[in-house]
């Protein structure tokens, strides 16, 4: 019912107005100074691949939001960034070879975008006007009918015994009001309709207010990056992770790992465990030789979608180095995860920064290593948009 009632709302905004509130959704990307633009540009490659999914699946409207999100993260954003200029030249020239491949792209989607608006919006038009004459016509047919029932009853007609002579031209005749019985005729009262009560009968007209968006649904909720989308996480990543990890356990040393994947019918689904050269300790582990990730990752056409670490003597919690770890993560993907495993405990946690608070909280220290933060507001919390199934799972360990 609520998703009719958005369609519906969304059909009633004019077209041109209906395009110009998705560019300025898709316009609304910022670019954080304190997350390196080589990250930006990583994530620019990724979100194209999720546009061209979204288009093959024919999602034009979110296909159309990423394509305009990159343009304007590249256009535009990125050359704020602080340590634009550290950006390599081949990451560059990569990136404009793109932006000439998506531009011509999105305007024709763009024109697709707006006969479809075009369709809707004059299907709802001739939707109202159809409502608006069957209103009509039961009003009328109601009036008439009121008219019909206060026209006066013609009064009850007054019977009476006639008076039959006894005989006439000297035949006598019996009199039947002697020898038979007499019958009262009473006439039926004429049958009206029942009366209709207009402000009952005839149905009200949806009406929308198109100088503001509903509360909770509408516009916003349907064009919303924040609406998360399923992760599908394979019940083998953790215990394979774990197998994995167990040399460094033993020595009390942190695992980490890169969970990557693809996207297929707004559901993010993780295919690809990689686990990098890195460098570990009882508390933190950092990788390294990222571009052999990144290589792996462009080969296999690849979504990075969260990441997993062990605590191999600690309870399953963000520790604030790993809330600074998740944080770019999440910046770029709303719906990235980290999963903690713990061994000694045989426990395993999902989780992500909290969207009104921790997210922004972190994005905003300064500080690095171990640090204390307020624990309310929570700065995480339990990832709630996850789906764990028996799904096939490919592992690639780069440490070797």
């Amino acid at each position: 019912m609520a998703k009719n009632k958005i369609a519906a709302f969304l059909e009633s905004i004019e077209p041109q107005e209906r395009l110009k509130q998705l560019i300025d959704f898709s316009n609304l990307i910022e670019v954080d100074p304190h997350v390196p633009p080589t990250r930006y540009y990583r994530s620019g490659l990724e979100m194209v691949r999720m546009a061209n999914v979204y288009y093959d699946e024919g999602n034009l409207e979110k296909a159309y939001c990423l394509y305009l999100k990159f343009m304007t993260l590249f256009l535009e954003k990125i050359r704020k960034h602080p340590d634009f200029s550290t950006v390599p030249s081949t990451m560059k020239a990569a990136n404009q070879a793109k932006l000439r491949e998506i531009l011509p792209k999105a305007e024709k989607l763009k024109q697709r975008l707006l006969d479809i608006y075009k369709q809707d919006y004059d299907n709802y038009v001739k939707k109202l006007t159809q409502l608006a004459k069957e209103a009509e016509q039961r009003k009328r047919k109601s009036d008439e009918e009121k008219k019909e029932a206060q026209k006066p009853v013609p009064p009850k007609p007054e019977f009476v015994t006639a008076q039959i002579p006894g005989s006439i031209d000297g035949i006598s005749y019996p009199d039947p009001n002697l020898t038979g019985s007499s019958v009262t005729l009473t006439p039926s009262a004429p049958e009206f309709p029942p009366s209709y009560d207009d402000e009952n009968f005839l149905p009200s007209l949806p009406a929308f207010d198109r100088s503001k968006k509903p509360s909770g649904s509408g516009f916003d909720e349907k064009y919303d990056a924040d609406t998360l989308r399923n992760v599908l996480v394979p019940s083998k990543v953790m215990t394979m992770f774990e197998t994995l990890a167990q040399k460094n356990t033993n020595q009390n040393i942190e695992t980490c790992g890169i969970l990557a994947g693809k996207l297929e019918k707004n559901q993010l689904i993780i295919t690809h465990m990689i686990l990098p050269k890195q460098n570990g300790t009882p508390d933190s582990c950092t990788t390294t030789n990222e571009e052999e990730i990144f290589d792996y990752q462009d080969q296999h056409n690849l979504i990075t979608i969260g990441w997993i670490h062990t605590h191999p003597t600690q309870t399953a919690f963000l520790s604030s180095v790993d809330l600074h770890t998740q944080c770019p993560y999440q910046l770029l993907m709303p719906e990235a995860i980290a999963i903690v495993c713990c061994p000694k405990y045989k426990s395993i946690g999902f989780f992500t920064l909290t969207p009104n608070y921790g997210l922004q909280y972190i994005a905003n220290c300064r500080k690095s290593g171990f640090h204390p933060h307020p624990s309310e507001p929570a700065l995480f919390k339990n990832a709630d948009h996850i789906k764990i199934e028996n799904t096939p799972l490919e592992v690639l360990d780069l440490r070797k």
